[in-house]
C-alpha cells in the first residue's frame, strides 16, 4: 500500500510502498480517509525526540486519522466494519501517512457525526492536548484565568474553545490579524505578539498553557497567581515526565538538567510547571467528539492537501502560516 516514510532521521519524507498492516486481537484496521499533519511529525522525523521516543526507520509518519472501519481483531467489540471514526494512534504505532493502519481499539472512537471526515481527521491529537492540559492536568474550573498561547494554531484554537466550555477567562497571545476570529472561538483577551508584551498586559492567571518554550514559558511562569501551573507542550522535559515513561537513568538525568533552570525559576515564583507529552485516549476522544457535535467545540481546518502532496505539506508547516489545522486527504 501508499505510504510516506523516512529511511533516517533527518532525511526527506517520500512515497514509499509499505506492507498491508498486521491486525492485532485488539485492533482495528482503518481505511484512511484524512490525516492531519502535526508539528510533532516533523519533529520526529528531524530527531528532536529521539532521547524520549525513539523510533526505528524506514517509519511511516502521521499522528491523526479519520477514516473507516474495514475489519476488527477477534477480542474487539465496540467497533465493527463500516464504522466511521477518528484516532491518534498510540506512540510506537503511528503512521496515518497510509491508506490503511492498524489501531489499538482503545485510542479509536465514533467520529463526530456534525462535521466532516477533514476536519474529523485535524482532531485528534491537538484536541487530546488541550484535553490533558485543561482537564486531566489542569482541572480548569469556572471563573478561573487561563492564559493559552499561539491561539491561532491547531492547539490553540482548540484550548480557547474548551477553556471557554469549561467557564474560564481565556486570554491567548496572536497576531492582531486574528483577534476577530479569536475572540469569536471564546477568547476574552486577545494579545497582539507582535506589538504587545503579555507580561505587562496580563497577571495573576491559574494556569498557561505554553507551546512555544524558551523566553515564552519563563515570562509565562511570572503572570501566573501564586501557586498557579504552567503546562509547556514544546519543553522542556522534566524529571516527573522521565520517570512516568519509565526512561533509563542516564536519559533520566539528561532531561532533569535541560528543565533545572524553568524548574528553579518556577519554584521562586512560587508556581509550578509540567511538561506535557499527550498519549492516545479513545475515552476522551468520546468526550471531544460529544462535545463538538453540541457545538461546544468546532475544528479549524485552515489548508487541504492531496495526499500525494503529503511531504511537501509537512515541510511547509511554521513556513506558511494558516489558522488551526492541515489536512491531507485520501482518494
Amino acid at each position: 500500500m501508499r505510504a510516506f516514510v523516512f529511511d533516517a532521521y533527518r532525511k526527506p519524507l517520500h512515497e514509499a510502498d509499505v506492507p498491508e498492516p498486521t491486525v492485532g486481537d485488539h485492533d482495528v484496521l482503518v481505511q484512511v480517509a484524512a490525516a492531519g499533519l502535526n508539528h510533532l511529525d516533523a519533529k520526529i522525523r528531524e530527531g528532536e525526540f529521539r532521547l524520549i521516543l525513539p523510533y526505528e526507520a524506514p517509519l511511516t509518519l502521521g499522528h491523526d486519522l479519520a477514516g473507516t472501519v474495514i475489519e476488527v481483531g477477534g477480542s474487539v467489540r465496540s467497533l465493527k466494519p463500516g464504522d466511521a471514526v477518528f484516532a491518534r494512534p498510540r506512540d510506537h504505532r503511528i503512521g496515518t501517512f497510509a491508506e490503511r493502519i492498524a489501531v489499538a481499539e482503545s485510542d479509536v472512537a465514533l467520529a463526530p457525526t456534525s462535521i466532516s471526515t477533514v476536519e474529523a481527521a485535524s482532531l485528534p491529537l491537538v484536541a487530546l492536548t488541550a484535553w490533558q492540559a485543561l482537564v486531566e492536568r489542569g482541572n480548569v474550573q469556572p471563573g478561573q484565568k487561563v492564559l493559552i498561547h499561539a491561539g491561532a494554531g491547531g492547539v490553540g484554537t482548540i484550548a480557547i474553545q474548551l477553556a471557554k466550555h469549561l467557564g474560564a477567562h481565556v486570554a491567548t497571545t496572536a497576531s492582531s490579524s486574528n483577534a476577530e476570529f479569536l475572540s469569536e472561538l471564546g477568547a476574552d483577551v486577545v494579545v497582539d505578539h507582535r506589538t504587545q508584551d503579555f507580561e505587562e498586559e496580563l497577571s495573576g492567571y491559574d494556569l498557561v498553557l505554553d507551546s512555544l518554550g524558551g523566553e515564552n514559558l519563563a515570562k509565562s511562569l511570572r503572570v501566573l497567581r501564586p501557586g498557579g501551573l504552567a503546562i509547556g507542550i514544546q519543553g522542556p522535559p522534566t524529571p516527573a515526565f522521565a520517570k512516568a515513561a519509565g526512561l533509563n537513568p542516564v536519559v533520566r538525568l539528561a532531561i532533569a538538567g535541560l528543565s533545572r533552570k524553568v524548574r528553579a525559576q518556577a519554584k521562586r515564583l512560587g508556581v509550578s510547571y509540567e511538561f506535557l507529552f499527550m498519549r492516545a485516549d479513545g475515552d476522551q476522544l468520546r468526550e471531544i467528539a460529544a462535545l463538538v457535535d453540541a457545538g461546544a467545540i468546532r475544528p479549524v481546518v485552515g489548508a487541504t492537501h492531496p495526499f500525494a502532496e503529503t511531504a511537501a505539506a509537512l515541510d511547509d508547516l511554521g513556513k506558511t502560516r494558516i489558522r488551526g489545522k492541515a489536512v491531507v486527504t485520501l482518494p
